[in-house]
């Protein structure tokens, strides 16, 4: 989903890049509050994790592949404002370093691999953490059908940028069905990763999930002993 140079017109890039520096802005400010002496190692380790596996492209259809864009994961692992940082930190090495999407369309890419999924992904897992039964298995289930339903997302949110500065000569609606229909089915290899990825940490160390912070609590509640006296 990398975007190229000229792929929008400028003012749509520059409208795009100003919403993303805003987006990267009031992360830096509210992170503080998700950071901790747990939050902070991991954050490094999800933003080396969402790169190198970002590095390995899987099969999707008609010649096509994807790879892992990391939003959610990031979300549900060290917290949204965290996971804006560390996915947008990812881009812009991937574009300076690897010219992996343009410079000028660096911003339309952190809004959307990094702000739109870490959002959405977010959204979704907490919704399903407030209507499924507060147990740790449902952390992983609710992180991956967040990063499952983030990326189709992400892919409808680029449809939309290109039907307002789109520069290339494609018919919106094929450009729909295209990007929409090959990012569902991308969607569901980020869903699986994330389910695996969360699964895994959860297994061994859940109390470096932040997601899961609301869950342990609720289970600390439930076994302290009463005092009595």
């Amino acid at each position: 989903m990398h975007v190229p140079d000229g792929f929008l017109d400028a003012p749509t890039s520059a409208a795009t890049g100003a919403v993303a520096i805003a987006c990267v802005g009031t992360a830096l400010v509210r992170a503080r509050r998700e950071l901790d002496d747990r939050t902070a190692p991991m954050a490094g380790l999800v933003a080396a994790f969402v790169f190198a596996v970002q590095m390995l492209n899987f099969p999707v259809a008609s010649g096509t592949s994807g790879h892992l864009l990391g939003g959610a994961l990031a979300a549900v692992l060290v917290g949204p404002w965290t996971g804006v940082l560390c996915t947008s930190v990812v881009f812009i090495v991937q574009c300076l370093l690897f010219a992996d999407g343009g410079i000028t369309a660096l911003g339309t890419n952190i809004l959307l691999m990094g702000v739109t999924t870490v959002a959405v992904g977010w959204l979704v897992f907490r919704l399903l953490q407030v209507l499924l039964p507060k147990r740790l298995g449902v952390v992983p289930v609710a992180a991956g059908i967040g990063a499952f339903l983030s990326v189709p997302v992400a892919a409808a949110l680029f449809v939309l940028l290109y039907a307002v500065g789109g520069t290339a000569d494609i018919p919106l609606d094929n450009l729909t069905t295209a990007m929409v229909g090959v990012h569902t089915l991308i969607g569901i290899g980020e869903g699986v990763i994330t389910f695996l990825a969360v699964g895994a940490i959860i297994a061994v160390r859940p109390d470096l999930v932040y997601g899961a912070r609301r869950v342990l609590a609720r289970r600390e509640l439930e076994i302290k002993p009463a005092v009595v006296g």
